[in-house]
This record gives C-alpha cells, sequence and structure tokens, in this order.
C-alpha cells in the first residue's frame, strides 16, 4: 500500500514525466523536486488545482555557487509539504512571480530581490524588504561573494 507521499510522487512523475527520477519522498510529509524554472508555473496550475497545495509555507532563497537557487513550499490542509526547487544563472537570475498564484508571495519575492539580486518578473514596483531603503541597490549580502564596503 502507497504512503500519500508515494501517491503525490507517483501522480506528479504520471503528469509530469520529466520529474521521473527527480521527485523524492523525503520524509513524511515531505516531498522534494528539481524542476526547470520553464515547468514551474504548469507544476503549480497543477499542485494547487489537482492536489490541494493551496498555501505557499515560504519561499527559500540560496546562493549556490554559479546559480541562484528558489524554492518554494506548498503545503496542504494534512501537512504535507511539496517544496518546488528551481535554478537561474547568477548572471542572469530572472525568475516570474508567483503572486497570481499566492498573493503573499510578495514578500518572499521581495526578500530574495533585496537579499541575492534576483529579478522577479511581474511584481509591481514596492518598497524594499527587508533591507533599509538607502541600502546599496547592487549590494545583496546573501550572495556568496558579497563583501561588506
Amino acid at each position: 500500500m502507497m504512503t500519500k507521499e508515494e501517491r503525490i510522487q507517483s501522480d506528479l512523475i504520471v503528469k509530469f514525466p520529466f520529474l521521473d527520477g527527480k521527485v523524492r519522498v523525503q520524509r513524511a510529509r515531505r516531498i522534494y523536486t528539481d524542476l526547470p524554472k520553464e515547468r514551474l508555473e504548469d507544476l503549480l496550475k497543477y499542485a494547487i488545482s489537482e492536489m490541494d497545495f493551496v498555501f505557499l509555507c515560504t519561499m527559500t532563497g540560496l546562493d549556490e555557487g554559479d546559480n541562484l537557487s528558489f524554492i518554494y513550499h506548498l503545503t496542504r490542509q494534512d501537512g504535507v509539504i511539496l517544496s518546488l526547487k528551481i535554478s537561474v544563472p547568477k548572471t542572469n537570475p530572472v525568475i516570474k512571480t508567483v503572486t497570481g498564484y499566492f498573493k503573499g508571495a510578495e514578500i518572499y519575492e521581495r526578500e530574495v530581490m533585496d537579499l541575492l539580486g534576483a529579478k522577479v518578473e511581474g511584481l509591481p514596483e514596492g518598497k524594499r524588504y527587508p533591507l533599509p531603503d538607502d541600502w546599496p541597490q547592487d549590494e545583496h549580502p546573501l550572495r556568496k561573494d558579497w563583501k561588506k564596503k
């Protein structure tokens, strides 16, 4: 008998064959996958409408050397968390906003803009977060190559 996590894993691979070998059940209630950024929207739509992952818990940004990675942690009522990881080149760190799916994503997207230098397409102009307004525009303190001046 399959666990609910294994069923979610199987359903994702059936719907998105490119995920075969990339979706893993880390432990009870934790599912993780890497995917191309071009497929994030398709996967979000499916996870929300067909699998009930209707909450964005948080978004994690990582400096992984040549790439910046972003992990969208989605959850549903039963506490299962689906983490979707995309990576973009640090030289062109462009991602699309997910505020059309999750209004609360705006604060996380502003955070990765400020701290990692991500460019979030479709995010309306707004206040900086969490850095102060007078922080230098091209200084991103969570990048590994950042040095305090």
